[in-house]
């Protein structure tokens, strides 16, 4: 185990990169000796500022029509972990607390795809299709007070998925409607707006003022589910408006700011760009920030509510949005340096996405033009000089974590423990003031885990993973205070930074991710 500070003296290895769409070589500046220096996580973000400002918006949003708004409600509710960590501060459910503050007048529509249900398509993130998603987000939402007043069923077609799913919400209890696929959509703004458009699609009945439309993810129709309500409204004499609440790009942060970066590099999959708002430009001669496909498709919009209204509320995509983040930022610097980790983080998932076969060559050249724009490399992460050099010394693969005072811990994969295991202990003993030389788990304990793993379950790998070398400290400290008080220092480890020189199983993956680790690797299988 090598316990190393931020910041260090630096020395040259000649190292392969994890450059795989240039493959070319790349020369890594790898810490080798230290200088004593602490790091004290920073807050960039008023996350109660945010609250307040952020909620009283949206009602004033609400009074400039008829008492009835439709809220688009994009990006994620519960669990915003690009949001809390490009703005250190903003908690990752900001936006689920923020609607709690309009629980009163606020009820939900959950849209989905007639044909992500049709296709059993899967949530990345959390590994479960956008059927199953739709009744957790029911169920979360209800248990956190808030009105789920129905489910809306879009781009129908007769799918007979989607009729079977129809079937099971009605049987527990919930309101069903459904929007038909119009053909030439979006384009056909006359057929779209008629009653063979929009005027066919059932109309959601709502309650209360503001009404959120929320998704198990893109793609799902939210848009096109405020709309139709809009036109429906208009027929009964109602005046409802429209509004987007986007998290990102922040419209009244500067284009090339690491913030927006960092939202382009997590969408390069996506291939969202961001840009000048020409409209809004046009109109008030402001430059606001937004994003590709709003922009393109705004005269659309705009067609569409003139069609419906006589004229558009709406002079420019900005305009329609909500968002109060950039006004609630009170240290930019700090904001700007952890949009910069995140977008090396983004960076090596693209890589590694190619090395499995899951991410293109076209996303991370994107990443890595948006890292030159800032003048970063992947040694800016400052876990990846040590894990490479950890790893070049031992001659094995090794992992490095940087903990909340700043020190980076390594560990290396031995005879008994893998890297990431071996990691973790090594994190604990410091976190607990535990001389390293000390085993908090004896290797008599390890063995019998290992006789299990090769000669009952047939694995051939006899090292404990990240799970299995936690069960083993957590039976161990029955009867030792050195492991309870290693046990007893997990929570710390939250927000802390792991990089592993090889990809990880994805045992090691998910301990890590329910540990709020944040994680990276090379681009190299074991």
């Amino acid at each position: 185990m090598v316990i190393l500070q931020k910041q260090a003296l630096f020395q040259f290895y000649f190292l392969k990169s994890p450059c795989l769409p240039t493959g070319r070589t790349v020369y890594y500046k790898l810490e080798t000796t230290v200088k004593e220096k602490k790091t004290i996580k920073k807050t960039g973000f008023d996350n109660e500022k945010y609250l307040k400002m952020q909620s009283e918006h949206i009602r004033e949003r609400i009074n400039q029509f008829d008492n009835k708004l439709y809220l688009e409600f994009g990006g994620k509710l519960f669990d915003d972990y690009h949001a809390s960590r490009v703005l250190p501060g903003f908690a990752p459910d900001s936006k689920l607390r923020m609607l709690m503050q309009l629980a009163d007048q606020a009820e939900i529509v959950i849209a989905i795809s007639a044909d992500a249900i049709e296709k059993n398509k899967v949530r990345g993130d959390l590994g479960i299709t956008y059927d199953s998603d739709v009744l957790r987000l029911i169920d979360e939402f209800r248990g956190k007070g808030l009105y789920v007043g129905s489910v809306v069923i879009t781009q129908f077609s007769g799918q007979h998925s989607a009729v079977m799913f129809k079937k099971r919400l009605e049987n527990l209890g919930i309101k069903v409607y459904i929007l038909y696929y119009i053909p030439g959509y979006p384009g056909n703004i006359p057929l779209i707006v008629s009653d063979e458009g929009y005027g066919k699609n059932d109309y959601i009945e709502t309650t209360r003022p503001l009404v959120v439309v929320t998704a198990p993810g893109p793609g799902s129709g939210k848009m096109a589910t405020c709309l139709s309500q809009l036109y429906h409204e208009h027929k009964r004499g109602i005046h409802a408006g429209y509004a987007k609440f986007e998290t990102f790009p922040i419209w009244n942060l500067p284009l090339k700011h690491p913030v927006n970066l960092a939202y382009e590099a997590a969408t390069a999959d996506l291939n969202d760009i961001n840009m000048i708002d020409p409209f809004h430009l046009e109109a008030y001669g402001e430059t606001t920030v937004n994003y590709n496909r709003d922009v393109e498709i705004f005269p659309v919009l705009n067609a569409i509510f003139e069609q419906i209204f006589g004229e558009s509320p709406y002079k420019s995509p900005t305009d329609m949005g909500v968002n109060m983040a950039g006004n609630c930022i009170i240290d930019d610097e700090v904001c700007r340096e952890a949009s910069r980790q995140e977008i090396i983080r983004r960076y090596y998932q693209a890589v590694d996405g190619i090395a499995d076969g899951s991410r293109t060559e076209e996303e991370a050249f994107k990443i890595e033009l948006l890292m030159k724009q800032e003048h970063i490399t992947a040694t800016d992460r400052s876990t990846v000089s040590p894990a490479l050099v950890r790893s070049e010394t031992t001659g094995a693969p090794a992992a490095a974590m940087e903990l909340p005072d700043g020190k980076v811990i390594t560990g290396k994969t031995g005879d008994l423990l893998g890297a990431c295991a071996a990691l973790l202990l090594n994190a604990l003993k410091e976190l607990a003031g535990i001389d390293h030389d000390k085993h908090i788990i004896s290797p008599s304990a390890i063995e019998p885990i290992q006789l299990l793993k090769t000669q009952y379950l047939g694995s051939k790998n006899p090292r404990l993973h990240t799970d299995e070398i936690l069960i083993a400290l957590s039976a161990t400290a029955a009867d030792s205070e050195d492991a309870k008080l290693a046990l007893a220092q997990l929570p710390k480890l939250h927000g802390c930074q792991v990089h592993s020189t090889v990809m990880l199983s994805e045992v090691d993956r998910k301990t890590f991710q329910r540990l709020g680790c944040d994680v990276t690797c090379e681009p190299k299988f074991q």
